[in-house]
């Protein structure tokens, strides 16, 4: 049995869930999202607007692995449509910088040439400062599927912690050769 499959996904109260044949409609301030459930292993049920639980149909071994997966993934698509998800990357060396020219993020990050990437559609990103991105979005993966791709463009080093990193990330720093 899943402990975080049990508990009820509380729904905000500007946000609306609606339940359609194996289908979770979400609408929120943020934007709206469309999941599929299904229905031959959950079934799920709204309890007066202000709750969404999931329940087994079938209860065995993979299902019930299923059970919480399931419930995070319907969870964080609710937060997603009511609050919206952000993650803030930092630049950090001489002479890095970030500008952004509609849904394309230029970098000058230490390369001989500057390097382009286009921002997918879903994602909102904003350039501060020219040292700080911050990208927005309604889903939690892509959100973190672009910021990870941005910060493997130029991973943060351990000798002098030149990079791109995200805020509040640890890096361990190496001692330099001695003499």
């Amino acid at each position: 049995m899943s402990k975080l499959g049990k508990k009820p996904i509380i729904i905000p109260k500007d946000t609306k869930v609606k339940l359609e044949s194996g289908r979770i409609f979400l609408t929120g301030p943020k934007g709206s999202k469309e999941l599929t459930l299904n229905d031959k292993i959950f079934a799920a049920t709204i309890v007066d607007d202000k709750s969404l639980i999931i329940k087994l149909i079938k209860k065995n071994e993979t299902s019930s692995m299923l059970w919480g997966t399931t419930r995070s993934i319907i969870n964080s698509a609710i937060i997603g449509v009511s609050e919206g998800f952000e993650k803030i990357l930092e630049l950090n060396g001489v002479g890095f910088r970030a500008i952004l020219k509609g849904n394309i993020l230029i970098l000058q990050i230490g390369f001989s040439h500057t390097i382009s990437y286009k921002i997918p559609e879903g994602i909102k990103a904003a350039v501060e400062k020219s040292t700080i991105i911050k990208i927005n979005g309604i889903d939690k993966e892509l959100v973190g599927k672009v910021s990870s791709e941005i910060k493997m463009l130029k991973p943060v080093e351990p000798y002098k912690g030149k990079g791109i990193k995200e805020r509040g990330q640890y890096v361990f720093r190496k001692e330099g050769k001695k003499k």
